[in-house]
């Protein structure tokens, strides 16, 4: 008899459950001691989830941050939207966005989402008005 309470799967639960089906389990978050062996990656800044401050749990191991976070999976309202460089009233478009995309969202502060579009696209900031619930 298997000693572990959710059987042999249980790395296969699901940690968090996200609208649309879309899991998140223990396997997809990196297990045990992280170090870095080196200087972190370089990265495409427009297409890879991390900031200063905060990175794309996925990303742990690869770059050093204070903070990692799990994406919560939102989409663009039906009449689109307008993904962002940053948040300052000059920042440049990065690109329109259809309603419906995938945008996963890691961090909300002062009216923005900041996040990934789908799991490869670009990175930037979204209005959370331009966000369904």
């Amino acid at each position: 008899m298997d000693s572990l309470p959710y059987g042999t799967g249980a790395a296969n639960r699901p940690i968090f459950r996200f609208e649309g089906g879309h899991d998140l389990t223990a396997t997809t978050i990196p297990a045990g001691q992280l170090s870095l062996a080196g200087p972190s990656e370089k990265l495409d800044a427009p297409h890879w989830p991390v900031r200063g401050d905060l990175a794309h749990v996925r990303l742990a191991g690869k770059v050093f941050v204070p903070h990692y976070a799990a994406p919560m999976e939102r989409r663009v309202v039906a009449a689109g939207g307008a993904l962002m460089t940053s948040v300052k009233p000059d920042a440049d478009l990065r690109e329109q966005l259809a309603g419906g995309t995938l945008f996963n969202v890691l961090d909300i502060a002062g009216g923005w989402a900041w996040g990934q579009v789908g799991e490869d696209g670009f990175v930037g900031y979204l209005r959370l008005e331009e966000l369904a619930p």
